[in-house]
């Protein structure tokens, strides 16, 4: 590829994906691979103010004001598609933490279908290879739940409202044609099936 190959990991809470995205990496360098790790959150220059505005959300849930979040990350994901991304060595690895696949398992009423199309309406990257990673809520609630953050969300208390926002995740990872990452066994299981799919894209 004339261009750096751009992978997103996305998936609910607790599911392992910064885990499993420092395993990967950790594989592709002992490869002699050059990789780039970046987090949506970290590369966002509006994120303290599109997060003002999820807070808001919480307090008052209403669909307008959703879809107003979902418009505010796809226009930072559009800054970072101009700004961040094309700036990377072309021979290069981009793994990056969550991207607009993660939204179809965190807003609620506006349509999957809906906060796609606004991306690709922006000129959203589309990454070269999705991986959607998941694992079973109660796996994952817990998982989230024991981390020293906790589960610091804004918009999930419940488990009943992650089993439902695991649901949307796996079923627009079965519309897309997204690679499903079940990491529910080893992270070594988990990485080697990741790095594989990495290297079909590559080649």
């Amino acid at each position: 590829m004339n261009r750096p190959l751009f992978v997103s990991l996305d998936g609910p809470k607790g599911t392992g994906k910064t885990t499993l995205l420092e395993a990967v990496t950790k594989v592709l360098r002992a490869d002699n691979k050059k990789v780039i790790r970046l987090c949506e959150k970290k590369s966002d220059p509006y994120r303290g103010e599109t997060m003002a505005l999820v807070n808001t959300l919480a307090r008052n849930p209403s669909r307008d004001l959703e879809l107003g979040v979902c418009e505010r990350f796809a226009d930072s994901r559009t800054w970072i598609s101009q700004h961040v991304l094309t700036k990377q060595p072309a021979d290069s690895i981009i793994l990056i933490d969550r991207w607009y696949p993660s939204d179809a398992a965190f807003r609620r009423m506006v349509p999957f279908a809906e906060i796609l199309q606004l991306n690709m309406d922006r000129n959203v990257r589309v990454p070269d290879l999705h991986v959607g990673v998941v694992t079973t809520p109660e796996v994952s609630w817990a998982r989230a739940a024991a981390r020293t953050r906790g589960l610091s969300s804004t918009v999930m208390h419940k488990l009943e409202e992650h089993v439902a926002c695991t649901k949307a995740f796996e079923q627009a990872v079965a519309d897309h044609g997204w690679v499903l990452c079940r990491n529910e066994g080893t992270v070594e299981d988990a990485t080697m099936q990741v790095v594989s799919e990495i290297y079909s894209v590559l080649r």
